[in-house]
């Protein structure tokens, strides 16, 4: 790639990318900006596009494998901010801005009342990320809330609105991670909240916490604490005293099986493990069938603590893949594809990492 020669100003130049991710990896970035406005934005993709640079948008940092090499391009670091808040009687629509961040969104819902995120608490990174992976946990979905999103187009430089049902939301899925990756940016969000409403407790771990703990089921701020517990106790929620936590959260998906290739799945799992053992399933949608991700790593040889160099899984949790210290891409990456060849010798499954590889060949 050729020097462009001058930057405009508010670039940088050479800045380590893994300052801004929850794993702490990633070598530098050749050119740098914040855009703290949409015409600012513009102006970045602009510059980008006549001197042949090319792009990568960073969010919130929280579900990236950066190379150790870096990215030799522009990274456009997104910093809108500002929440809105509009009433609807039962429902509060409120449009949040790509950059603000997300736990502290979900804070705010919870004091005010507002029902329909509270199981996503804990969750690190930014707005703006939350509809691209169609961000969930504990039984609920952001789809379930969104009703807008507004993005930028990069190829036209226009912006537009896209209603819940055009945002194609599946398991973490959505038409701008799967159809259209590299096309919008999320300039920000609308959701729409039940105002004093209920919350949704749909996920046995988190019912069998709150009974346990005597916490009320209904109420969000009990909801929220639940859920903020059981996440630090698989070290899922960012604290830098500790190490559990330099992760990227569940690095894998858990796999999705129709319903007769759960059957067979089944069948020959409980020869491997026993007749009377115990296989985590829920249901999913048409009919088919989610796996634990987890209990697959576990089961196919990998255990809380294991150590692959500077890498490892969590000493909490066998989805959170770790940077025990000074962990580069490289090593992170040898322990995935390791795991990933476990679990497929054994079960015959295919489990696919959830953050998304920037300047990694996969």
């Amino acid at each position: 790639m050729t020097d462009p020669g001058s930057i405009p100003s508010g670039f940088e130049r050479d800045v380590p990318l893994g300052q801004f991710t929850t794993i702490g990896i990633g070598g530098p970035a050749r050119f740098f900006f914040r855009a703290g406005s949409v015409d600012a934005l513009r102006e970045s993709l602009e510059w980008a596009a006549a001197s042949g640079i090319e792009l990568f948008i960073l969010g919130g940092g929280s579900n990236l494998l950066i190379a150790d090499e870096g990215f030799d391009g522009l990274v456009i670091q997104i910093a809108l901010r500002g929440i809105t808040v509009q009433s609807e009687d039962r429902y509060v629509m409120v449009k949040a801005a790509a950059g603000e961040l997300w736990d502290p969104f979900v804070a705010g819902a919870v004091r005010n009342r507002w029902a329909g995120i509270e199981s996503l608490s804990g969750i690190p990174g930014s707005v703006g990320a939350t509809p691209i992976q169609n961000v969930g946990a504990y039984g609920q979905d952001v789809s379930e809330t969104i009703v807008r999103v507004e993005a930028l187009d990069r190829h036209s430089g226009t912006v537009r609105w896209f209603t819940n049902a055009e945002c194609h939301f599946g398991y973490r899925r959505s038409l701008f991670k799967n159809e259209t990756p590299n096309r919008y940016i999320i300039l920000s969000v609308v959701f729409r909240l039940e105002v004093g409403g209920e919350a949704a407790v749909r996920y046995p771990e988190l019912h069998r916490y709150l009974d346990d703990h005597d916490g009320d089921a209904g109420h969000l701020a009990s909801v929220r604490e639940a859920v903020l517990a059981i996440r630090r106790l698989k070290g899922m929620v960012l604290d830098a005293a500790d190490p559990d936590t330099r992760s990227d959260g569940s690095f894998f998906m858990n796999p999705i099986l129709a319903a007769d290739a759960f059957m067979e799945f089944r069948r020959g799992a409980q020869s491997f493990v026993g007749s009377d053992a115990k296989i985590p399933a829920f249901p999913a949608d048409d009919g088919s069938v989610k796996l634990s991700a987890a209990w697959l790593i576990e089961h196919a040889g990998f255990q809380k603590g294991f150590v692959h160099g500077n890498a490892g899984l969590s000493s909490k949790h066998t989805l959170a893949v770790i940077n025990r210290g000074g962990a580069t891409a490289r090593e992170v990456l040898a322990l995935v594809r390791m795991i990933q060849r476990a679990v497929r010798e054994r079960f015959g499954i295919e489990i696919q990492p959830e953050p998304n590889f920037i300047g990694i060949s996969t």
